[in-house]
């Protein structure tokens, strides 16, 4: 069970719509995903991690990181990594590391962080005091969805379009945000009768259908890797300079056009998403051994 401000940053959280990665719907979305695709041995490993708060639902938590990151602030810059302007490329070497140039301080490298923390713990007893898996479980399931957000990937320039104030429809924003929360806001008003559920279950449709052919390869890392972060933010970047950027100038207003055109991008972001963090759990969880907590 998690320290007892983990509950209150929750209770906080709900209370502060709209300032959060993906939105506290996109990653309630991505880890009710992967609740799905869980085994057996991982979802109860799963559970036994959660706070008590979450009630044994991982989708609960999944936004917990966006709270706390205000008040524990080394861990903003593990939300995002940026890339040299207009390259359109990832690399871990040149670009993971945080404004004062410390290594492995980004989302790939929490990613690895997080996933080495539970997969030790799990598998050998001597280090499991040595984190907090409550955490770790936490920070994971969070950070797998962000490194999905194209611009969490973004150029270093405008700090992931953050900088790039656009209109959204009639509404000042930036692009940064039109991509968090703004996209899958006017989707569940557009298309879901503003059901998150409805859109959830529409996404899983796809992934069972349309997609089902890729589901292997977005499950898969090479080189039997419990986790492999980069390919996805290699993803990310080529989407962010295909889509996000693409026709989106300071000043500009962004409507049915981009709107229609980039909607599939990020329902589809979700769903991998989604398919990677269970993959990731499956294979952190793959043993019979059990985790101590308390």
């Amino acid at each position: 069970m998690g320290p007892w401000w983990i509950g209150r940053a929750l209770f906080f959280l709900l209370m502060v719509p709209g300032i959060l990665a993906w939105g506290k719907e996109g990653h309630y979305a991505i880890c009710k995903i992967a609740e799905g695709y869980l085994t057996e041995d991982a979802l109860a490993a799963v559970k036994r991690l959660l706070p008590d708060s979450a009630e044994g639902d991982l989708a609960a938590v999944c936004s917990w990181p966006d709270e706390i990151r205000f008040h524990l602030r080394w861990s903003g810059p593990l939300h995002y990594v940026d890339t040299p302007d207009f390259k359109c490329n990832y690399k871990y070497c040149r670009d993971c590391h945080d404004t004062a140039g410390r290594k492995d301080r980004c989302v790939t490298g929490a990613i690895y962080n997080y996933t080495m923390q539970l997969t030790t713990s799990y598998h050998d007893s001597v280090l499991e005091s040595k984190y907090n898996l409550t955490e770790a479980l936490m920070f994971l399931s969070h950070f797998i969805g962000d490194v999905h957000q194209p611009l969490h990937v973004g150029f270093l320039g405008d700090e992931g379009g953050n900088t790039i104030t656009v209109r959204w429809y009639h509404r000042k924003t930036n692009l940064h945000h039109v991509w968090d929360t703004m996209i899958i806001d006017s989707a569940l008003k557009t298309f879901y009768n503003s059901d998150l559920a409805t859109m959830i279950l529409a996404i899983q449709r796809n992934i069972t259908d349309d997609w089902s052919n890729d589901v292997l390869s977005w499950e898969t890392c090479s080189s039997n890797h419990t986790v492999c972060p980069d390919p996805y933010a290699s993803e990310s970047i080529s989407l962010a300079c295909k889509f996000a950027y693409k026709n989106a100038t300071p000043g500009s207003t962004l409507s049915d056009d981009y709107f229609l055109s980039r909607l599939p991008v990020v329902e589809k972001r979700l769903a991998q998403s989604g398919v990677r963090l269970a993959a990731t759990l499956n294979r952190v969880f793959a043993s019979g051994a059990k985790i101590a907590v308390g």
